[in-house]
């Protein structure tokens, strides 16, 4: 999770504080409006275009999060893990990225023929 905080903070040129006090915000059911117009002191003053950046780069941020633990869980299963492979999964800065990564490591389908 920290690592996502530094990327958010880094991409919209914020401080980490304002950033985690807003993640705490919007997990807490807050909506951006709501935020923007009664918490800006909490917030140390982000306007709404920036918290809106924020909330879909930390939703996108989250997915790929999940999805790298996936695949890691998929192909260490498979006994194919190198320390290479997961250094590199571990840099890939998009989900698209990450999924060329995978792709010669994702089980084929079964069908009824094998």
């Amino acid at each position: 999770m920290q690592k996502i905080l530094a990327q958010l903070a880094a991409e919209i040129r914020i401080r980490p504080d304002q950033v985690k006090t807003a993640v705490e915000l919007l997990d807490g059911g807050a909506t951006v409006p709501f935020i923007a117009r009664y918490r800006k002191e909490v917030t140390g003053g982000l306007d709404d275009i920036q918290l809106r950046e924020l909330e879909s780069r930390l939703g996108y941020l989250r997915e790929l999060e999940d999805r790298r633990a996936a695949v890691i869980k998929s192909i260490t299963e498979q006994g194919k893990m190198t320390p290479e492979l997961l250094a590199a999964i571990d840099a890939a800065p998009t989900k698209q990225e990450l999924e060329d990564l995978y792709l010669p490591f994702k089980p084929k389908r079964r069908t009824k023929g094998m």
